[in-house]
Order: C-alpha cells, then structure tokens, then sequence
C-alpha cells in the first residue's frame, strides 16, 4: 500500500503519556488509511453524541467543572499520585481497522512538558514527534523532518504538560459545566474548558463513575485545523495512578484505536527527549 493512501487521514495525539497518546492524533495528519478524494463518497458529518441525548432535567443543578475535574482527579488515584512522578512511558498498539493496520507505539513524558511519541507502521515506517521543552517537531515518511512553529508550538506546549491532569485554572480563561447528556452510552458531564493559549476543549466525565470518559478537541496541522472525538475506556491501575487503556478516535472520518499494554513511572532518561539529527539541522 502506497503512501498516497494515507493523505487525507491523520495518525492517533494529552503532560501524563496518556493525554499525549489522545492528542497525538492531530499532529501526526497524513498517515491514516483512505481512498483517494477521486473514489471516495463524500464525507458525511459525524455526529457526537446520539439525537436523544439524555439530558439532565432543568430542575437539577449541574455540579461545577471544578467539582467535576476535581472527581475525576481522585478517582485516578489523587492530586498527591498525580505530583509523585517525574516521567511516565507508555506502550501499545495503535490500530486503524478499516484499513487493516496495526502499529507498535511508545509514548514518554517527563516533567515539565517534554514529550516524544513513536508509532511504528508495517508498510508506512516510523512516524515520531515530540516537545523538548522548547522545539516541536515530528518526522514522517510522508513530510520528513519538521520543526512546528506558531499555533502548532503553542499547542504542543500546551498538551505536553505533565501535570495536565490537574487541570489547573492557570491553563484555562474558562471551565463551565455545559450539561449533563449522554456520550457513547454513558451519562456523562459535559465540560467546557477555553485555552489560555487559545481554543475550546470539551470533556465528558461519567456521572457513575467520576472518571473521564472522552472529549472532542481541535489542534492545528501541517494540513490546517483537525478537529476530533475520543472515547477512553477499560480504566487500570499502573503503580498508583488508574489510566484509560483503550482510546478511540474518529478524525476526518477515521476511525483509530490505541490500546495501552504498560506504563512504567520515573524511569525516561533525559535523552530520550533530545532531538533527532535531522531535526537539529532545522534549529537555526
């Protein structure tokens, strides 16, 4: 399968391994499998969440986004959990099923906000971006070495944040409960969190359970503005810290799915965090 296949599509990205594992995604646009524009049917709108969402009645007042992102903080084990460590790795699968593939992926993070993920693609080769603190960057078989800057710095910045967990307000203008309703058969909360840096993030928390249960996001791309959902599941303990083990996407109309296999705390060296020699060439 040619490499043309994967134009119009984008790779599964949040600081903990596992956020950046939910917004890697639109960093790495280019690399999913779909027919060309010539063979296609037109795309069709997706949507979010089902016509008979179930709403919260009026009569009942909505928890405040603090009180929910704060649950969802303890369900995972606590802010004290979440401050303990330094750096996380992570390692999976990341699969698109309508196209028949599977990769092998590696996500690090290490405190304050460096980042690096790799995904290893049968057919494709070896897809890696990452934040070292101060340079985003990715390589790809389809774009080569790239140094991101404006918008797509900012957002990387952003979502290579360590703690990222903790949602603190510093990161935020704004957090507000917009409703209760239903997301993927689930009652949910959903929250509404507007960047400091710029755009809106929107979560969905379960209302049985307290922990996060997906959200619908937008990051720039080399290809413009990628907009998607994520649905996380199948919550285990790794250490002291519960996280999402299966993570769904649908990103301009496809369909990709990680599935977390380990995560290991305090163990990333420093180096794995130094930037690629093609990519130290770009660094004027």
């Amino acid at each position: 399968m040619s490499l043309d296949c994967f134009r119009r599509g984008c790779v599964l990205p949040y600081g903990r391994a596992l956020r950046l594992a939910c917004t890697t995604a639109f960093a790495l646009v280019g690399l999913a499998a779909v027919t060309s524009a010539q063979t296609s049917a037109p795309a069709q709108p997706q949507k979010t969440q089902p016509d008979t969402a179930a709403k919260a009645p009026a009569s009942t007042a909505l928890p405040s986004a603090r009180s929910i992102l704060d649950r969802h903080l303890a369900a995972i084990g606590g802010r004290a959990a979440v401050l303990s460590h330094s750096s996380t790795s992570a390692k999976g699968t990341l699969a698109m099923p309508k196209a028949g593939m599977t990769g092998n992926l590696e996500i690090y993070g290490a405190k304050p906000n460096k980042s690096v993920v790799k995904i290893t693609l049968a057919g494709v080769g070896v897809v890696t971006e990452g934040f070292d603190g101060v340079h985003a960057w990715s390589v790809s078989p389809m774009t080569g070495p790239m140094l991101l800057d404006g918008k797509q710095l900012e957002e990387k910045k952003f979502d290579s944040d360590f703690h990222s967990e903790l949602r603190d307000d510093s990161r935020y203008s704004s957090i507000k409960t917009l409703e209760q309703t239903d997301f993927e058969g689930r009652a949910c909360y959903k929250v509404q969190l507007v960047r400091k840096t710029g755009g809106t993030d929107i979560e969905f928390y379960d209302v049985a359970t307290g922990l996060k249960a997906g959200s619908m996001t937008s990051r720039e791309t080399h290809m413009g503005t990628v907009s998607g959902t994520t649905v996380e599941s199948d919550y285990r303990k790794f250490g002291n810290l519960l996280q999402p083990t299966t993570i769904r996407s649908q990103i301009s109309g496809v369909e990709q799915v990680i599935t977390i296999t380990s995560v290991e705390y305090d163990t990333v060296p420093p180096s794995a965090f130094d930037l690629p020699v093609e990519i130290k060439a770009l660094v004027k």
